[in-house]
């Protein structure tokens, strides 16, 4: 039997607007209640069938677009939520934008500049893995990245990086007044879960590109990257553009969650086909006239 979906509280999982997070209060692994492991595959099946139904209606009505934000640590399976959950959406009609390290003409404008260029068109969805999100997140717990942006060794003050804050808001305020609905997402998993994860890449010849010395070494900075996140969720989660803490530990059922969140979501919008008039549907009737063969009466 597939899970009784109105057991489903996607609030459970949303970050209150000013809300101060402590993400040790946040479950890493999720309530069985939500768990279906048993029927993991017949369930996201269907929410891939939904999602697909609901992207051409989106792509069809020209009038929304959504913008999936993923954030998370090293390993927490991003790439797998993606990858899974918009498996039956329609290229045409989605986008996926994976954001390294800033370089050459990056560096040369202001920080949400090249993110911009990749937000979703009208009747599309947008996907994020990482984002604007890395100037809060990686540069506060490395503030030397800031040197390279133009900034004084010293800059990195506090009323620093709220204004970085107060600037994402700001954009992604615009953003939703412009119906482009954004959901946010980060993926919270456990410093002995990635541990299992990264041992996972080392022993597994398939999964060695997986993994670098760098990711060890960001490991040593766990702590400071938890502030940095508690920081960026409590500053950043606003009614119109929330986020969710997914716990990760368990990936089958972080796909269902954020699988399930994205629906909701779409189906608040109550997207159908565009109508047809009746003048528009004469005009396919005579068409329709044009394109049949006429066949001779014997």
């Amino acid at each position: 039997m597939a899970k009784d979906e109105s057991a489903f509280d996607a609030k459970k999982f949303r970050v209150k607007a000013d809300h101060k997070i402590d993400l040790s209060e946040w479950p890493t692994l999720v309530d069985p209640v939500y768990r279906s492991k048993d029927n993991y595959h017949a369930e996201l099946a269907d929410h891939v069938a939904r999602l697909s139904d609901a992207q051409q209606k989106l792509y069809a009505g020209n009038h929304h677009s959504l913008l999936l934000i993923f954030q998370a640590m090293d390993a927490a399976g991003k790439d797998g939520v993606i990858r899974h959950v918009m498996s039956g959406v329609n290229p045409q009609g989605c986008q996926v934008t994976s954001f390294k390290h800033p370089g050459g003409a990056e560096l040369e404008h202001d920080f949400l500049w090249r993110a911009t260029r990749y937000l979703p068109e009208r009747g599309k969805i947008g996907i994020f893995n990482r984002s604007y999100y890395e100037e809060v997140l990686i540069v506060r717990v490395h503030p030397e990245l800031l040197q390279p942006e133009g900034f004084a060794k010293g800059d990195d003050t506090e009323a620093f990086w709220e204004d970085r804050y107060r600037s994402i808001n700001d954009l992604e305020r615009h953003l939703v007044a412009n119906n482009v609905h954004v959901l946010k997402f980060f993926l919270h998993m456990s410093k002995e879960e990635q541990r299992q994860r990264f041992l996972a890449r080392i022993d597994e010849a398939e999964k060695n590109w997986k993994f670098s010395q760098a990711d060890l070494e960001e490991r040593g900075f766990w702590e400071k990257y938890a502030e940095a996140y508690e920081l960026c969720l409590s500053k950043t989660s606003t009614d119109q553009a929330p986020w969710f803490i997914v716990p990760a530990d368990d990936k089958l059922s972080a796909r269902l969650i954020v699988s399930q969140i994205v629906l909701e979501t779409l189906d608040q919008l109550k997207l159908a086909f565009p109508e047809v008039s009746e003048a528009r549907k004469a005009e396919l009737k005579a068409i329709r006239a044009q394109l049949t063969p006429y066949t001779k009466s014997p």
